[in-house]
């Protein structure tokens, strides 16, 4: 009986902890989606000011074809960068600081200018570019 309890209560704290599926907010990630979609379109092919953010999720950096992307992307894909959901965290709450970080450098040439701080904003966001991406 007390291996079954534990088993429930090691349930339940999976799927209420801060990255478990109970805290996806996939609504409010395509709300706030709305941000990007001024540089970012969802659908493949479709590049604007930024690359086409269709099946981001588990993608190489810089893998869009026919979109010319900053040196130090383009660097950081040749050094194995790869969208997922920690990638992305760091990524959208400071991209340049992200990439300086990744590439070891002080200086680095990134496009993207936007930066959003708020955690629970950019988890919803990338919940819901894990959903539209599958």
């Amino acid at each position: 009986m007390k291996i079954v309890s534990t088993f429930a209560v090691a349930f339940a704290l999976a799927l209420t902890g801060p990255s478990g599926p109970a805290s996806a907010d996939i609504a409010k990630g395509k709300k706030n989606f709305k941000r990007c979609k001024a540089c970012h379109s969802l659908t493949e092919g479709k590049n604007l000011n930024g690359p086409s953010l269709y099946k981001i999720y588990g993608r190489k950096a810089a893998a869009v074809p026919k979109f010319r992307y900053s040196k130090g992307l383009k660097q950081a894909a040749e050094k194995g960068l790869v969208w997922n959901r920690d990638t992305l965290m760091d990524y959208l709450k400071h991209p340049k600081k992200f990439l300086q970080k990744y590439l070891g450098k002080k200086r680095v040439s990134n496009k993207m200018i936007n930066k959003f701080k708020k955690k629970k904003f950019r988890r919803d966001v990338i919940d819901y570019l894990e959903s539209v991406s599958k």
